[in-house]
């Protein structure tokens, strides 16, 4: 089973939502965060001057997945979440050792 967080930006959340679903991949965990990348936030010019946004609002897509389906989530979130500018986010895959689904007991591939 593999784990699969991306950090993407805000406006593109129903985007890869609905490019995830229509494939299959309903389950997911969303939540709100803060971060910087290369882009080292961004300067911004108000009536008195200008200051730096350092972290910038993104939001966070996480998918547990069969092993079999890795690369299809992967590809599906880079594909439409790219917008070919600096912010566009990141995606990390890590293994996951186990699942147990609280609710039956149920564990492995099967809580998924």
């Amino acid at each position: 089973m593999i784990k699969i967080e991306a950090v993407i930006r805000i406006e593109k959340l129903d985007d890869v939502r609905e490019a995830l679903e229509a494939k299959g991949h309903k389950s997911m965990t969303i939540e709100d965060v803060q971060g910087r990348g290369r882009q080292k936030g961004i300067q911004l010019e108000w009536r008195v001057g200008k200051y730096n946004v350092e972290f910038l609002p993104k939001l966070k897509i996480e998918v547990v997945c069969n092993d079999k389906d890795c690369e299809d989530v992967i590809n599906t979130i880079a594909e439409t979440a790219r917008t070919g500018e600096a912010g566009d986010g990141k995606i990390f895959i890590s293994e996951i050792k186990d699942v147990v689904r609280i609710r039956t007991g149920e564990r492995g591939e099967k809580a998924i």
